[in-house]
């Protein structure tokens, strides 16, 4: 655990607090960013930035929030800003024109298919549902972060999601739904 003074003395510029911070936060953020983007060396890069503008951050300004949690904020936006990088740079593929031997563009296809599956799955359902897998699995809280979050229990945490998922699974299975993106 990270006292509050290591802030401060990571805010003034020392080292061992600053290290005491990255060492503590390195494998949670690395595991949210890893979850993102699906490849080591963009998330390696991504974690790297993020401590780059999360502690020049820290450095100039008061973070009134767990510093975890802001990194892995810091985070997404450097997610953002590669993804709308990217797009802009404006790579046009036919998909029409990809050989049936091109089997990278079938597995990029159908790794879209798939992420669209199941963003159309957590959006059906309940509320509740879907902020406990947005917090313990897709930005990696633990069980009690994600209690203290919410104001739950630890058990109730783990019960909403056991719940989530087997609701989750339910809807994924169902032919219906799997049908609209095939």
């Amino acid at each position: 655990m990270i006292a509050a003074d290591d802030y401060e003395k990571a805010k003034e510029g020392d080292k061992k607090a600053i290290e005491k911070i990255c060492l503590s936060t390195w494998e949670p953020l690395y595991r949210f960013i890893y979850y993102k983007v699906q490849n080591q060396e963009e998330a390696e890069d991504i974690t790297q930035e993020t401590y780059v503008r999360s502690l020049n951050y820290l450095q100039n300004n008061i973070i009134q929030e767990d510093f975890l949690a802001f990194m892995k904020t810091v985070s997404l936006n450097i997610i953002r800003d590669r993804w709308r990088k990217k797009k802009r740079g404006g790579v046009f593929v036919d998909l029409e024109a990809i050989s049936p031997e091109d089997t990278a563009g079938r597995d990029q296809q159908n790794e879209i298919a798939q992420r669209l599956l199941l963003e159309s799955a957590l959006a059906q359902l309940k509320q509740e549902q879907q902020v406990i897998i947005d917090l313990r699995i897709i930005k990696g809280y633990s069980v009690a972060e994600t209690a203290k979050h919410l104001g739950k229990t630890e058990a109730a945490v783990r019960t909403a999601q056991h719940r989530a998922l087997q609701a989750l699974a339910r809807i994924l299975e169902d032919k219906d739904h799997q049908e609209k993106f095939n």
